[in-house]
């Protein structure tokens, strides 16, 4: 079992804090794992073994659970009246109007609540002004390359455990299968068909299968390209599969709701405002893109760049793409009330790709700390107070 650490840490904070814990991500990128790891701290620091009821509601065994009553009948069957009870409900979107078994538990003074969903649409409607104040949200991701090195007991190679990470997927159980691509595609072959089936096309009724996958194919090999709901219907019709604007969005709206991508908009530093064209899009797992679209077209700029959105996301950060004048900064990360620049290049050993980056960070008159992160393994430098950092190092928590 890998650790996770930081995940494990953010609920251990909000132990028996009066909030609901909800904790989302696509599937398979380590819920489960991760309310186990949890359960296990509770044993240890003295939580009886009896003030724990969890219930993953994907297991066959537990459909009954599926009707929101018979689920809380039997929670509220194995509550102890004078201790605190931790209750653990995996995959709550399974469950027919979850919200009123977590209403209902949230108001008894002796629950502590965690529950995992695999799609944002449980914070939709009425579910999000039921639950409004009433919960935290705890995003998930597969494993971070930290996360993922943290598997193995040799590390001395971290550009080859670099590969590995990116072509054999950051999804936790395919380190099991210790770089057989037939299994690791297998499995994420069953991943993928779970999220298109379940997570994106009975929850949107779409009829038009290859359409949908002629979308995810087109985000696939466009990570980090800037786009528009148009271009790509634009860039459809062209490819000959004429696809309104509004079903562009539709499809793109329940991949984003599934967690497989994230769509990331752009910011005006210098207007100081939020821009509503020409976002970006990245994906939750390079892997996936590996899998579906194989090493054709493999930017691997765009792919690093994808890398270090992730890593920001991870670190906490809400991250938007930079606009200043007519230059674009990868990324502006802001917590906690600060602010840092981030620019991603594979590679700046010409001069004038180091110039190209460096150009958009010198255009930003503020002082907030500027970084340039590259795969080249070079002396520590600065740059008129923007500081280079080797991608990998930054990556496992070296740098």
């Amino acid at each position: 079992m890998i650790e996770r650490p930081e995940y494990l840490r953010k609920l251990i904070g909000f132990k028996d804090k009066q909030l609901i814990k909800i904790i989302t991500g696509i599937r398979r990128c380590g819920k489960s794992t991760l309310l186990k790891l949890f359960q296990d701290y509770l044993l240890h620091s003295g939580v009886d073994k009896a003030q724990i009821q969890s219930i993953n509601l994907e297991d066959v065994n537990n459909e009954k659970f599926t009707d929101y009553s018979v689920l809380h009948k039997h929670i509220e069957g194995g509550l102890l009246i004078d201790k605190t009870n931790y209750i653990f409900l995996d995959e709550i979107q399974n469950v027919g109007n979850f919200q009123k078994v977590v209403d209902s538990l949230y108001i008894k003074k002796n629950v502590d609540l965690y529950v995992t969903g695999s799609n944002a649409y449980m914070f939709s409607g009425q579910t999000a002004t039921l639950l409004s104040g009433r919960y935290v949200e705890i995003p998930m991701l597969p494993l971070s390359f930290k996360e993922y090195i943290s598997a193995f007991k040799d590390n001395s190679n971290l550009p080859q455990k670099f590969r590995d990470y990116l072509e054999n997927s950051s999804f936790p159980y395919t380190v099991e299968f210790q770089g057989n691509k037939e299994q690791i595609n297998d499995y994420l072959r069953g991943i993928y068909n779970t999220i298109v089936l379940k997570d994106v096309i009975e929850r949107k009724n779409i009829s038009s299968v290859s359409r949908l996958e002629s979308v995810i194919r087109f985000m696939f090999n466009n990570i980090g390209n800037l786009s528009s709901i148009k271009k790509i219907s634009d860039t459809m019709s062209s490819d000959g599969r004429k696809m309104h604007p509004a079903t562009v969005e539709n499809y793109l709206d329940a991949l984003l709701d599934s967690y497989i991508l994230y769509r990331v908009g752009r910011y005006d530093i210098k207007g100081k405002q939020y821009l509503k064209t020409n976002e970006k899009y990245y994906l939750v797992d390079i892997g996936f893109r590996y899998f579906l679209l194989g090493n054709a077209n493999a930017d691997i700029g765009h792919i690093l760049e994808n890398v270090i959105y992730l890593e920001l996301v991870r670190r906490g950060c809400k991250v938007y793409i930079g606009k200043a004048g007519t230059n674009e900064i990868d990324f502006v990360a802001l917590k906690d009330g600060k602010v840092e620049y981030y620019q991603v290049a594979q590679s700046i050993i010409e001069q004038s790709a180091l110039e190209r980056e460096l150009t958009p960070l010198n255009a930003i008159n503020d002082h907030n700390p500027k970084y340039l992160i590259t795969m080249d393994y070079l002396p520590s430098s600065s740059y008129n107070g923007i500081q280079r950092v080797n991608a990998l190092d930054w990556l496992a928590g070296i740098a």
